[in-house]
């Protein structure tokens, strides 16, 4: 039996207590966000990754009629990381949303695939991703690495076990 410790270890903060850094790169995920292709839905996701050699590279949501093969920002954001970059570990993630109906106050975090690819990620490189999370405004969620959100989860170890 696999006995797992679970830990809630989400920092929350405001945009002006962020390091310069984390200021900058949840800066270029709101940049992002005005490439998102989402003319259905109007929910802008942007994601900004900087890597450990310093790089960012970015993502946004792209939609499609066909909603289940959108793609998510985040997604977008790991394989542009994973084309660019194929040896260097990420090491921290902006995530933030746009709207135009409504104002997003609070943080949005990865859906279910994308917390599953970042956990992916994780695990090739042995090395947790710091995830950044904010609305339009208020709150900033900071978390040390997506088993915050993904304590459960399922990878190359399980297969093993087959």
């Amino acid at each position: 039996m696999k006995t797992i410790e679970i830990k809630n270890t989400i920092y929350v903060s405001s945009f002006d207590e962020l390091d310069n850094l984390d200021k900058e790169l949840l800066i270029e995920a709101r940049k992002a966000c005005d490439l998102s292709h989402s003319p259905y839905s109007h929910f802008k996701v942007g994601c900004a990754i900087r890597m450990q050699n310093e790089k960012v590279v970015f993502g946004a949501n792209q939609e499609n009629a066909a909603y289940p093969v959108c793609l998510c920002a985040e997604g977008v954001a790991l394989s542009n990381a994973s084309m660019q970059y194929p040896t260097i570990p990420i090491q921290t993630m902006a995530i933030t949303v746009k709207t135009p109906s409504k104002s997003a106050n609070s943080p949005i975090a990865p859906c279910g695939v994308c917390r599953q690819s970042i956990s992916e990620y994780e695990n090739r490189f042995q090395a947790p991703i710091r995830i950044i999370l904010q609305g339009e405004t208020g709150e900033v969620y900071i978390l040390s690495s997506i088993k915050e959100i993904l304590p459960l989860s399922f990878g190359a170890a399980d297969l093993k076990e087959i």
